[in-house]
């Protein structure tokens, strides 16, 4: 018996046709036509469509973008997934000569748009409310002005699905060049009269993608499904059903969570073990979002869940039970961060909770509720002041590292997920919501600020502690609070159902003004760059010393950062952000099309959609890879033209930034509400329910004086006659009190 085996990669276009079908569908243009440079620069100036006539992209104020994303696939039809075969519906590019007409009436309109951008055409929200351009004092923030100008009708649901088409196309671009099939060809020879050649395939399916250069690589030798995974949700809510086929494929025959290899165990929380729970509860409860019929089983993403959420289990097995910043999957065995002195960050260890917990609701395995839980407790008993942390936790000891309190890296998602952990158990766990108000509280007597002439509000940074003097930086990763404060305010009602609630008075009006003026901030970022995309940080001129919110609330005048406004062409306020050159770089981030989400579903304001579409447009124009159909890459700079690429997308770009893109473009009430549904810090969704199970907040917090210090015994422990009683914390904000009553030991703490 002879045997020999030959490693081959099959590239040769007559094996795409037959058992690769990797193919570039036939209707995708030639990409070194020299045309294709003239069509490009008009399809990214014009700004009304040439195909208005037929239906395609009536009432968009930028459908050549949309062709600029038809030029790679025929959107009457998508191809089957790559291992079928599939046929193509007739396409328009063989009319050249309607193809010449077409081009040349869009270039008319597209000069007639261009003149009249600013005087005629604008938004509508697509709900009955109207574009408008405020005058004087009025702000288009404030919503609703009184209708000062009419203007027809924007069609979100075709600026809707220009993002589905931007995911297509990013998806495709992965597939195509990073997810792949590698083939080994192998000839065994039984005899020399007799040779059995075998064609087999190793699907790779890369964690990583390079667009620019067309390749992928993994974080482990087998992969993770890094992109797959966390795109799943997406692919359903966009009902894009022949690639959600492709990544179930994968799922059962590839991903394999037996290796040897030690993962961040945030990211891995977030990325993967929630974007299989979002993936089960969609295909559970909204079947007919993209629905498969593969015979994979009901049961695919909950069983790869519990299988990753026991290895990560380990993570949790400190002394204080603080989670290890990594994990050994095969050994289930906590690692310690090799920087930082072994310190975990503070918002990794504390943004597990919503993903550990549903799972336990699913499944009624309490153990991942308790460990997650625990975290909490540690946490609130070191005692900080007015709920703000330090970035950094020790796992062994439970104390915190250094003295450094910002929203941004290492500290965003804590305070994020502390009003989610309420929402998530349908208000059933009160103890969160205090810790909400006392962390909120925080923020504004120690952390927001104005900018110096502009008076634009920001959220800054205390790097020697709160006795230490306030940094005027905010990284792009803090514009989720915005859109959390609108949410914790409303509880995800909308505006004018919560204006109607008894419980509603002046605060949480200011909060909502809160969280408008900081979106605005975050608008900001991304005008003041040649692009028109955010940098990675930005900081403000102040005053010396600065104002502060407990100095007395201020707001930016109405005309600033206003895409409604007459004076909205004005561009002094750019004089208050100051860029640094090692943070123009944009990663295509989402936080902020994230608050604009939430605004406008809260407050039903279409100056959040016009914004939002001003973002996805700028997203086009500099982070699509020109001539090429690898999809789109994130920016070095933001702050030249043409901007250098590169080379990555994130995972986040799919799973998050066009999914809240999407979510904002569309009009259907009932996707998601907001009363219904919580969304983890990578925007896969979870439902809201009550405690079931066995499930219960299983930790009280310690009692706490009038300053909002523990109390201790002389020994450290709490006195005898604080022990399961209602200590309040009385913290002063504008005016107002706000008092966290302590849940009693009695009432939540578990029998064990």
């Amino acid at each position: 018996l002879h045997c020999v085996s030959i490693h081959w990669l099959v590239l040769a276009a007559n094996l795409q046709s037959g058992v690769m079908s990797f193919a570039v569908p036939k209707n995708v243009p030639r990409f070194d036509n020299l045309q294709r440079g003239v069509e490009n620069e008009y399809w990214a100036s014009s700004s009304l469509s040439s195909r208005a006539a037929n239906g395609q992209h009536a009432g968009s104020t930028n459908g050549g973008i949309s062709r600029k994303l038809d030029a790679f696939f025929d959107k009457r039809q998508l191809p089957m997934y790559k291992d079928k075969p599939y046929k193509y519906a007739a396409s328009g590019r063989s009319r050249r000569w309607y193809q010449r007409r077409r081009v040349l009436v869009g270039i008319i309109l597209g000069l007639l748009a261009l003149a009249y951008w600013f005087r005629v055409f604008s938004s509508s929200s697509g709900r009955g409310h109207q574009d408008v351009k405020s005058q004087g004092a009025m702000s288009a923030w404030d919503w609703p002005p009184p209708i000062m100008h009419t203007v027809p009708e924007v069609n979100w649901d075709d600026r809707r699905e220009q993002v589905k088409a931007a995911f297509v196309l990013s998806w495709e671009g992965y597939e195509k060049y990073a997810w792949g099939t590698l083939y080994l060809l192998t000839w065994k020879m039984f005899s020399i009269n007799s040779p059995n050649i075998i064609l087999m395939s190793a699907i790779k399916g890369h964690d990583v993608y390079h667009p620019v250069s067309k390749k992928g690589n993994q974080i482990t030798p087998k992969g993770l499904g890094w992109i797959i995974v966390d795109a799943m949700d997406t692919l359903m809510i966009m009902n894009l059903t022949t690639q959600l086929s492709h990544a179930r494929e994968w799922i059962v025959t590839s991903l394999d969570y037996e290796q040897d290899e030690t993962v961040n165990t945030f990211e891995t929380t977030i990325r993967m073990l929630g974007g299989l729970l979002s993936a089960h509860y969609i295909s559970t409860t909204f079947p007919e979002m993209a629905p498969v019929n593969d015979n994979l089983g009901e049961d695919l993403y909950i069983e790869k869940a519990a299988d990753l959420a026991d290895r990560l289990l380990g993570a949790f097995d400190s002394k204080s039970g603080v989670p290890y910043a990594s994990v050994n999957l095969k050994e289930s065995k906590g690692v310690p961060n090799h920087m930082d002195g072994g310190a975990s960050s503070t918002a990794e260890a504390a943004s597990l909770q919503l993903e550990f917990k549903y799972l336990a609701l699913l499944t009624g395995e309490k153990n991942y509720w308790d460990k997650v839980e625990k975290v909490m407790q540690v946490i609130d008993d070191n005692g900080m002041q007015d709920g703000l942390l330090p970035i950094y936790i020790f796992p062994d000891s439970g104390t915190f590292r250094g003295t450094l309190i910002r929203l941004g890296s290492r500290g965003d998602s804590y305070y994020e997920y502390l009003i989610k952990q309420y929402l998530q158990t349908s208000g059933q766990e009160p103890i969160y919501l205090e810790l909400w108000d006392q962390a909120l509280t925080g923020v504004l007597k120690h952390l927001v600020t104005y900018t110096k002439d502009f008076q634009l509000t920001l959220i800054g940074e205390r790097v020697q502690g709160l006795q230490g003097n306030l940094s005027p930086k905010m990284d792009h990763l803090v514009c989720f609070m915005p859109g959390t404060i609108a949410l914790a305010t409303t509880m995800g009602a909308t505006l004018e159902e919560a204006r109607r609630s008894a419980d509603w008075d002046a605060k949480d009006e200011d909060k909502m003004i809160l969280a408008a003026e900081l979106t605005k901030t975050c608008y900001g970022m991304y005008k003041v760059t040649a692009t028109g995309l955010a940098p990675e940080i930005s900081y403000f001129k102040t005053k010396d010393p600065p104002h502060m919110f407990y100095d007395g609330p201020l707001r930016s005048d109405d005309g600033i950062l206003n895409p409604f406004s007459s004076t909205s062409e004005d561009t002094s306020w750019k004089s208050d952000y100051i860029i640094h050159n090692q943070d123009t770089h944009n990663l295509q981030r989402p936080e902020t099309v994230e608050s604009l989400f939430y605004m406008y579903r809260i407050t039903l304001n279409p100056v959040y959609r016009r914004i939002g579409w001003e973002i996805f447009s700028s997203f086009l124009t500099h982070t699509l890879i020109p001539f090429s159909d690898a999809g789109f890459s994130s920016l070095s700079n933001a702050n030249e033209i043409p901007p250098k690429f590169r080379d990555n997308m994130e995972s986040f770009w799919l799973a998050e930034t066009l999914k809240y893109l999407y979510l904002l473009f569309s009009d259907d009430e009932g996707l998601f509400p907001l009363q219904d549904v919580v969304f983890n810090t990578e925007a896969h969704i979870f439902p809201r329910q009550g405690l079931s199970k066995g499930m219960r907040t299983g930790w009280a917090r310690k009692a706490r004086d009038e300053a909002g210090n523990i109390v201790r015994a002389s020994g450290g422990d709490l006195p005898e006659e604080a022990e399961g009683k209602e200590i309040v914390t009385k913290t002063r904000v504008d005016r107002k009190t706000i008092q966290v009553v302590a849940t009693k030991a009695a009432e939540s703490v578990t029998e064990d």
